[in-house]
């Protein structure tokens, strides 16, 4: 290829290489594995899931971008943003792409989950990482490249790019509505019990690790007592199944990686 026509191509698609250079420092931990299976992509349906042209829907695995407007909700910030710097990235590596894909197969809705890679052996969920366009999540057992995928999201964090040139953080007291939250808070209580291991915070929110998934969090547990906590997941409202004494939202951890200790 010329070096003209090279450059005509990228400017065509200038946000993909954008990615490329700003993601070079993480792909060192996200090398692509050889003789990935590839796939024709249809349709970029959000900024984490893609509809391939054999029919499927591929969750990508490590992230979660903003939500589109739907069913007459507006938009999360950014929802358009993560779109279409996912569908520039596909289009970038001429609409094919490779799959790794995870542990858990799908997901509950049916999607298959994956982590996606272009042409060039760049990973995608990565890419949209480094640029703040979505936030880093470690769901076990999908978790291969967690360590990938959160040095992306902390040089998107550090240098304030994307979602993080605002602070994202709500803090627990505040909780009270479920989806995803990036949340703050102090622990005032710890315990183990036959349901796994909870940890609650200064107000109506309780992080639960299911028993199944308790000794992958054996070393953070000392340092939980009293310290300031961040914990990123998805927050469910438990409503009438609480008791008084019990908080009524709850967020469900189940790889460390999603809560780091603050003193």
């Amino acid at each position: 290829m010329q070096f003209s026509e090279y450059m005509k191509k990228a400017s065509l698609v200038g946000a993909f290489f954008v990615s490329v250079v700003c993601s070079l420092s993480v792909q060192a931990f996200c090398p692509a594995p050889e003789r990935l299976p590839q796939v024709a992509v249809a349709q970029v349906i959000d900024g984490d899931t893609l509809r391939l042209t054999d029919g499927r829907s591929v969750r990508l695995i490590g992230l979660n971008t903003p939500e589109l407007g739907r069913k007459g909700r507006v938009a999360e910030p950014l929802a358009d943003a993560a779109r279409n710097h996912l569908q520039q990235l596909v289009k970038a590596s001429d609409g094919r792409l490779g799959l790794r894909m995870g542990r858990e197969a799908r997901d509950r809705y049916g999607r298959v989950l994956a982590h996606a890679y272009d042409v060039q052996g760049n990973n995608l969920e990565a890419a949209l990482l480094a640029q703040g366009l979505g936030f880093f999540v470690a769901v076990a057992p999908n978790t291969e490249l967690v360590d990938c995928h959160r040095a992306a999201e902390a040089q998107a964090r550090q240098k304030h790019r994307g979602l993080w040139k605002r602070p994202p953080l709500r803090q627990a007291r505040e909780i009270r509505a479920g989806g995803f939250a990036l949340v703050e808070g102090r622990v005032e209580r710890v315990e183990r019990n036959r349901g796994g291991l909870w940890i609650e915070l200064d107000g109506p929110l309780v992080l639960h690790v299911p028993l199944r998934d308790v000794a992958a969090f054996a070393a953070l547990q000392a340092s939980l007592r009293g310290a300031r906590i961040e914990a990123r997941g998805w927050v469910v409202d438990r409503g009438s199944r609480t008791r008084r004494d019990q908080a009524r939202w709850l967020m469900r951890l189940s790889h460390p990686a999603a809560l780091d200790v603050r003193r």
